[in-house]
């Protein structure tokens, strides 16, 4: 902070110590300097990073075609489900595609499926819809109640804290992966009887429910420890000893001070669940047929490689771009929030 006197002989347009280079912006009466808030600045410094924008870019651009896959489809002329190889001679040749690199053409640009004949660019996109925005609501879920749970035990303490505390442990010394391999299948043989096939959005929810059940223990111990330090802080007693609401302490106080952890580690927890929900149904225990999905794809390229290769290296490449660019984009709004940081 400059004092007074360092402020007189500062000459104008010098940027403050401490906003790196961002010079304070005009605009008050007079021509005064109006400071930036703690937001500006952090968008002004991720604005900056050439990698964190493009990497956004690139994230952005997946989740579009997420949600543009039925327009996609419409203006591409076919579905992720209709068996073209089967249905147009010539297309397979024992059951691989008949053109070169995997049959792509103008007419399939990313080329056949290999044994059912389906379309491989529509497969992608369908895949890519399905899988993120699983993903995308068990981040969701999961950042919630790490932030009901973990700011809870840091602030009330006590005996809460202990709870909260020992249920955490004992989430985290469950094996995920192979709880996720495990119990998948148990929760559907609940809710389907013997012999009939799992709805589709019943298997999507159970998908959700246990990757949420295990996956928001690391962001609420963070936030607990965070909110430990931030409750006796002056503010925060300040705050208590006007009379406030433990909830508006939390609410007014305690939440805006533990943004950053909660952000970043979202655009840490996203990627890692689209692997797991990738590798759930490469394992056969996530979404299966017919419904697109990376992981699925993966599998299928797994029975084929050896003679059409090509089917494996559009969803392979596709999904190296997405998670190496969401990881690129987690370091970046991580130095935004905190330049003082090396990466």
């Amino acid at each position: 902070m400059t004092s007074p006197s360092q402020a007189a002989l500062t000459p104008p347009g010098t940027p403050e110590p401490g906003t790196g280079g961002l010079s304070a912006e005009t605009g008050g009466a007079g021509g005064e300097p109006v400071g930036r808030s703690p937001g500006r600045l952090m968008w002004l410094r991720f604005r900056r990073d050439r990698v964190g924008v493009v990497s956004a870019c690139v994230v952005l651009f997946f989740f579009l075609v997420g949600l543009a896959a039925p327009l996609i489809s419409a203006v591409y002329g076919k579905d992720p489900y209709t068996r073209y190889g089967q249905i147009t001679p010539g297309l397979l040749y024992n059951g691989y595609p008949a053109g070169a690199n995997g049959g792509v053409s103008g007419q399939f640009w990313f080329g056949l499926e290999p044994g059912l004949g389906r379309d491989v660019l529509m497969q992608l996109v369908y895949g890519i819809r399905s899988t993120l925005f699983l993903a995308l609501a068990i981040t969701v879920l999961s950042v919630l109640t790490a932030i009901v749970l973990g700011v809870s035990a840091g602030y009330f303490g006590g005996r809460t804290d202990y709870l909260l505390g020992r249920l955490i442990d004992l989430l985290m010394a469950f094996p995920q992966q192979l709880f996720f391999v495990a119990f998948v299948p148990v929760v559907g043989a609940a809710f389907v009887a013997p012999g009939d096939e799992m709805p589709t959005w019943l298997r999507a929810t159970i998908l959700i429910v246990v990757m949420w059940f295990l996956g928001w223990m690391a962001l609420a111990r963070l936030l607990r420890g965070q909110v430990l330090s931030l409750r006796e802080r002056e503010f925060v007693e300040a705050a208590r000893i006007s009379g406030a609401s433990p909830a508006r302490i939390i609410r007014r106080e305690l939440l805006p001070n533990v943004v950053t952890p909660i952000l970043v580690q979202a655009t840490f927890m996203l990627p890692s669940f689209v692997t797991s929900i990738a590798g759930l149904s490469f394992l056969g225990v996530g979404l299966v047929e017919p419904t697109p999905d990376w992981g699925r794809m993966f599998a299928k390229a797994a029975d084929y490689y050896h003679r059409d290769i090509t089917y494996l290296f559009f969803p392979g490449v596709s999904m190296v771009v997405f998670i190496v660019a969401f990881n690129l984009l987690g370091d970046s709004v991580r130095d935004a929030f905190d330049p003082k940081k090396a990466r």
